[in-house]
């Protein structure tokens, strides 16, 4: 074995250009599956970091063909009590920003989980400092001033010092005692979103003026647990619908038709399991493709390669050598080319992924997926490494096994320039192309659909605007200041030279986070969900709301400032709510509905739809109340103006300072908020897009070596038919017409396997399609400079073939 391994050692030496080649090939092929396998890794494989995450669970609320793993407080509180089949069930929420003052008196904005008592204990984890919060110390609303920080808050805010456990802290003006921190590697119970602390869930009312602790229809907390030993996830399902069937008798407004499913937790349930699980193994899918293109790749060369050494190989099989010695040692080559490409695709992979790992794709929230390789990332390149040696080494065996050494010897060549049909490396060379087309088609519609996002219409015309967020009562103003406050703010900001407009919301469509209520006929008088109209957005916004978000008014009027508290409650819908609930547009204006177990609403004007939780999402219901009637802490501004950003931002800065100079403020532009939205889309278009070159890349590799090839085998030949006056074209399809008929075939098939692979991004990629010209006329033109970028120099060698020069030679 060593002695094949020197001599393998000295041939590659002797072709270094081969050898770089094949392993600087091989790296990107293994480097891209190993990137895509960890991160496919970090979000499906891995379990969370919790003890026996095989057996935890999440539940979800059953919604026809939907599901959603949101739960409301009440609920939660009888499925815990009343279950047989798990341990012990928690609740948590993803909340928002709040105000963390360490003592500093200069708060910063961090995000916390707001977990049921029983969280910690439920699950498993031992603090690494201090204690965790119980179950025993909940007594009602707001009973538990206190947190446990992430280990990573405690480094940052608190420089890890151990004396930080016992000191009070302020939240939103509120003191808490810090009682603990969470062991460094535990980033709570979604892979997605790091906490920075834990705080009471009772407390969320004095925390983020959250009051739904008694409301039994407001789902907005998700519920996992442990299944107890022997309980299957079946069982478990028809022991919550037991409970489910009792809660839609005992409270038909808010439970009716209540049904429960499990999933697995950690990508909020298959609220985002489904589409990531998805496009990941799709993914791994067209890395797999890059892998076995860069394997027919290197099949050809060494099958050119072997070709091109057949007179040294029949040499020595004339002397007495057996052919399994010299297809060991053919093997030995191929063996030490893939661990040296899987070996420095590796090393790229570790240096790309630990980036990725400390990535937060929204600067100012904590979302962040560590994907660091671990010891399965290693044997998949390793086995991914071995696997392609064997594969591509394997090629020319047939090639030797039938070769006649006698007849090389006395001929000087093998059958390379046979005129079969088809051979084994135009097999292979049609393979990459397809792979190729399969890979530049996906990436194509990715840009496609990203392209399509950024110039569609929302519902909104985000260009233009800028963005003052805020929260009041982060800032410290009581309920009965914050509407008078907010009134300050958009007369400050309307103030200011330049701006055409101001508007006030609650919340954006298309940020995270959101809110959503039944809607019911004006007639009805059984609240029940299962007589709701429509499940319909719900915002809060100020008269001139719609002027600076760019939303076109259909019918009707926007608000006055005279919609106060005071007025009868009036609603601005959106198309969709119109025609749901109504039947038109023109027949909404007018009438009344219901919401919130029974308020009465009357619709006073039509605005056009938009989107409001993803862009791929089908048409939704939205209602709009006036901010004076449903006034909230959470303030967004929407400043339209036609000024340099930076100015306006400035400008901005300075008029609310004006205000209040302790006021919490992020100003940014619209365009830079809806990278929230547009994150799921532009990772998959990147993805696809670098999978996309790296099959160009091997595409013409692929065709630029079986033209060369061709071309100079068949010298002899086409200074021939020069010198028996063939003109130029003739030359050209004699030298590349095989290889430019494969180049048709396999794209036209990888663009037909295309286009049926990316049926998938359109859960990602909004408006991503590929039954449209600009895919098919890209894709054609991609591959047709593919073709000839990687035959020009082929194709000149043919051209300039000097019949003289190789007669006399020969």
């Amino acid at each position: 074995m060593n002695a094949d391994v020197r001599l393998a050692l000295r041939q590659l030496r002797k072709a270094p250009g081969f050898a770089l080649t094949a392993v600087f090939t091989l790296a990107l092929a293994i480097g891209a599956n190993a990137i895509v396998f960890s991160v496919l890794n970090a979000l499906v494989l891995r379990p969370l970091n919790v003890p026996r995450p095989e057996n935890l669970f999440m539940l979800e609320r059953n919604y026809g063909s939907e599901t959603t793993p949101s739960e409301s407080y009440p609920d939660y509180l009888d499925l815990r009590d009343r279950n047989r089949s798990f341990d012990s069930l928690v609740l948590y929420d993803i909340m928002g920003g709040v105000g963390l003052d360490a003592g500093h008196g200069n708060p910063s904005v961090v995000w916390p989980y707001m977990i049921s008592g029983n969280y910690f204990d439920a699950l498993g984890i031992q603090p690494y400092l201090g204690r965790f919060i119980h179950a025993s110390e909940e007594h009602g609303p707001n009973s538990v001033p206190e947190i446990v920080l992430s280990y990573a808050l405690w480094h940052s805010h608190f420089n890890g010092d151990p004396a930080a456990v016992g000191r009070t802290v302020q939240i939103n003006k509120h003191p808490y005692t810090i009682i603990g921190v969470a062991p460094p590697d535990f980033r709570g119970t979604e892979l997605f979103f790091a906490p920075d602390f834990w705080a009471p869930i009772v407390d969320a009312h004095q925390i983020a003026d959250w009051d739904s602790l008694e409301e039994r229809g407001n789902h907005n907390a998700w519920a996992i647990g442990h299944l107890k030993p022997g309980v299957t996830p079946a069982a478990a399902t028809s022991d919550l619908n037991t409970i489910a069937n009792s809660l839609a008798k005992t409270y038909p407004k808010s439970d009716d038709g209540l049904k429960f499913s499990l999933s697995h937790p950690g990508l909020a349930g298959n609220t985002l399991g489904r589409p990531t699980h998805a496009f990941m193994l799709g993914l791994m899918l067209l890395a797999g493709l890059i892998l076995l293109a860069a394997c027919a790749n290197l099949g050809s060369l060494f099958a050119a390669r072997a070709a091109d050494r057949s007179r040294e190989i029949a040499l020595r099989m004339a002397l007495g050598s057996r052919r399994q010695l010299i297809l060991r040692q053919l093997l030995t080559e191929a063996v030490l080319v893939s661990l040296a490409g899987g070996a420095l695709g590796m090393a790229g992979a570790v240096v790309i992924l630990r980036t990725l790992s400390t990535w937060r794709p929204i600067p100012n929230i904590p979302i962040n997926v560590p994907v660091n390789p671990d010891a399965k990332t290693y044997a998949l390149a390793f086995l991914l490494a071995v696997f392609s040696g064997l594969f591509f080494g394997l090629v020319p065996v047939r090639q030797i096994l039938r070769s006649d050494p006698w007849q090389i010897i006395r001929s000087g060549t093998t059958s390379v320039g046979s005129t079969r049909r088809f051979t084994l490396r135009d097999i292979l060379l049609g393979l990459q192309i397809a792979i190729c087309a399969v890979l530049v088609t996906a990436s194509l519609v990715a840009v496609r659909g990203l392209a399509r996002s950024l110039e569609s219409n929302y519902g909104v015309q985000p260009k233009g605007v800028m963005l003052v967020q805020t929260d009041l009562q982060m800032a410290g103003y009581d309920p009965g200041q914050r509407v008078q406050m907010q009134k300050r703010m958009l007369e400050a900001a309307a103030a200011i030279p330049g701006v055409a407009s101001v508007g006030y919301a609650d919340r954006l469509p298309l940020s995270l986070g959101g809110g959503d209520s039944d809607v019911f006929a004006d007639t009805t008088t059984d609240f029940r969900p299962t007589n709701a109209a429509a499940d319909a957005q719900n915002f809060n916004v100020s008269p001139d709301y719609f002027r600076a978000a760019g939303t076109a008014l259909l019918a009707g009027r926007t608000f006055t400032m005279h919609d106060e508290d005071k007025a009868p409650i009036v609603a601005v819908v959106n198309r969709e709510f119109a025609r749901k609930v109504f039947g038109s547009a023109d027949k909404a204006v007018g009438s009344h509905f219901k919401f919130w177990g029974g308020n009465r609403a009357e619709v006073v004007g039509v605005v056009e739809n938009g989107k409001y939780e993803t862009l791929t999402e089908d048409q939704k219901p939205a209602m709009f109340f006036s901010f004076l009637q449903h006034p909230s802490s959470d303030t967004w501004l929407v400043v339209r103006s036609q000024r340099d950003p930076q100015e306006i931002a400035a400008a901005l800065q300075r008029s609310m300072r004006s205000l209040d100079p302790a006021l919490p403020l992020e100003i940014r532009t619209w365009n830079s908020e809806l990278d929230s939205a547009l994150f799921a889309a532009r990772v998959a278009t990147v993805s696809l897009g670098v999978l996309g070159i790296l099959g160009a890349m091997l595409a013409i590799t692929g065709i630029f070596g079986m033209a060369s090839y061709t071309v100079s085998k068949r010298l002899r030949e086409l200074g021939i038919r020069i010198a028996l006056g063939a003109d130029q074209r003739k030359v050209l399809g004699a030298a590349l017409g095989r290889t430019f008929r494969l180049l048709a075939t396999g794209s036209i098939a990888g663009m037909i396997l295309g286009v049926l692979a990316t049926r998938v991004l359109s859960f990602i990629v909004y408006q991503a399609t590929p039954k449209d010209p600009f895919i098919l006329g890209g894709v054609i033109l991609t591959m047709l400079c593919v073709g000839v970028v990687a035959a020009l120099v082929p194709a000149r060698r043919a051209l300039a073939v000097d019949p003289m020069i190789l007669l006399r030679d020969e």
